[in-house]
């Protein structure tokens, strides 16, 4: 057997699952690279019934456990129903806000028509 080493070939992007369609992923924005950021790869945690949904989920799992009798993994689920009941407050809190603006565009352009048909 011969003791060359092999050269590294690189994988074409075609064939590197690794890769997605989005682009570069810009740590500012919220897309992390790392593993547990699977949320919002696909933009599940964005809709706030969905982070409802995994808020009682987790308060049901300490309930759960409270039952059991593990009170370690009772503050577990309890922290994380109270990260997403956060993030649940934020995403509302963006929404209300959304649509204070898309309010005040629609005024605005309301009264831009009016001026445009009186002129």
């Amino acid at each position: 057997m011969n003791n060359r080493r092999r050269s590294f070939r690189p994988r074409s992007q075609k064939n590197n699952f690794r890769r997605r369609n989005s682009g570069s992923i810009n740590p500012t924005n919220g897309n992390f690279s790392n593993g547990n950021m699977n949320f919002n790869r696909n933009g599940s945690m964005s809709n706030p019934h969905n982070v409802e949904k995994t808020v009682q989920k987790f308060q049901q799992l300490a309930k759960d456990a409270q039952s059991n009798g593990d009170p370690v993994l009772v503050e577990n689920y309890l922290q994380h129903a109270d990260h997403y009941s956060r993030r649940l407050a934020e995403l509302n809190e963006r929404n209300k806000d959304n649509k204070k603006v898309e309010q005040s565009e629609n005024s605005e352009s309301s009264k831009e028509k009016d001026l445009t048909q009186v002129s």
